[in-house]
């Protein structure tokens, strides 16, 4: 099994939410946002280590980031570096590689998980990542873990399953976009929900076999390069095919129009790591639950406050509540925690207004 096992790490994205930290140069996979003296890319590569060979593991991501996926990841393969020339969403990507770990292992069974993702308890994760694995493996099954939910979070999308006592494999009715407060609360209520992790477990027959059924026009772009993958000509096929993919997610082309789609429920510390708040809910925090990256900082009748700052900086800060705090150099932020999903929006403001180079 674990020969047959494949990885791709989804370190394609910007992280704009966690602007102004995560810029376009060098986005948040890339930063050591926990303080641990590792990046979250390099953090999630370490942990599939322990599944599958690393010559098995791929990471997916943006051509821009070729060098730094390199410099982080000592002695990975360029190989195993697959570069999107465009950005079209996680679909074509995934498509993509898919095409490619067949031609080398018509068995293989593929994890794919996001490379900025927090996992506490990576003992449960692992247990089951290898549950899915296995059921992947000897059914026509798409499988993806669920977080139990803790809280009606408006920041996640959901998955509604059948909730059977017949072990932890739940077959999935439908997945439900980021809900108001009011849906998310009568989710938790109802029970049978879970968070979307966006890590999804499948044999590589049993997807290009859904992406044929549901986004042929994808599957069909990416057939065309059959005879091109793991060969010198690969790069030159793609180059030019790429750029002409849909740009869609996996979840809108194909998970949420499949009949086979199962859940593994369960929870094991798990957080997408999203925006400062979720940092601020897994961060150290004192004893009026700030959040502080720095010993020079000096907090006065201030609460529930993260506070991120360059090492060398002192920052006395009096009289806040519930405040995002980034200073990072040529920006800073200061903002309500409780209007963070503004931050998105905000960082292309000043883009506009003062040049690219704050973004």
């Amino acid at each position: 099994m674990k020969n047959n096992t494949y990885v791709l790490i989804m370190a394609g994205g910007v992280g704009s939410r966690f602007w102004p930290k995560s810029r376009n140069s060098f986005p948040k996979q890339f930063i050591d946002i926990l303080g641990v003296g590792k990046s979250l890319l390099q953090l999630t590569y370490e942990r599939f280590l322990t599944i599958c060979p690393r010559e098995n593991i791929y990471i997916l991501s943006n051509s821009q980031y070729d060098d730094l996926i390199s410099a982080q990841l000592t002695g990975i393969s360029k190989d195993n570096i697959i570069l999107e020339p465009s950005r079209n969403n996680t679909a074509p990507c995934i498509t993509y590689a898919s095409f490619k770990i067949a031609e080398i292992n018509p068995d293989a069974n593929i994890i794919v998980a996001p490379s900025d993702h927090l996992i506490l308890n990576e003992a449960v994760f692992l247990t089951q990542v290898k549950l899915g694995l296995d059921y992947a493996a000897e059914n026509d099954a798409l499988v993806t873990l669920g977080i139990n939910p803790t809280r009606p979070d408006t920041g996640y999308g959901y998955i509604n399953y059948i909730n059977t006592d017949g072990g932890d494999i739940h077959q999935v009715i439908r997945f439900m976009e980021k809900p108001d407060l009011q849906r998310a609360t009568e989710f938790i209520k109802t029970g049978g929900y879970v968070w979307n992790a966006g890590i999804f477990i499948w044999n590589v027959s049993s997807i290009l076999k859904a992406l044929s059924s549901h986004a042929p026009e994808i599957y069909n772009l990416f057939l065309k390069g059959k005879e091109f993958y793991n060969t010198e000509t690969e790069n030159t096929f793609i180059s030019e095919n790429y750029p002409f993919s849909p740009n869609i997610s996996i979840d809108y082309a194909v998970m949420e129009k499949a009949d086979n789609v199962f859940t593994i429920t369960g929870e094991f510390g798990w957080s997408d790591l999203g925006t400062w708040a979720s940092l601020h809910e897994v961060s150290e925090k004192d004893t009026d639950n700030n959040s502080v990256n720095s010993r020079s900082v000096h907090l006065a009748q201030s609460s529930n406050c993260i506070v991120q700052l360059p090492k060398d900086k002192v920052a006395v800060i009096r009289g806040l509540n519930d405040f995002i705090i980034v200073d990072d150099g040529d920006v800073l932020l200061i903002y309500p925690k409780s209007e963070e999903q503004e931050i998105k929006k905000v960082s292309g403001l000043i883009s506009e207004k003062f040049g690219n180079s704050f973004l």
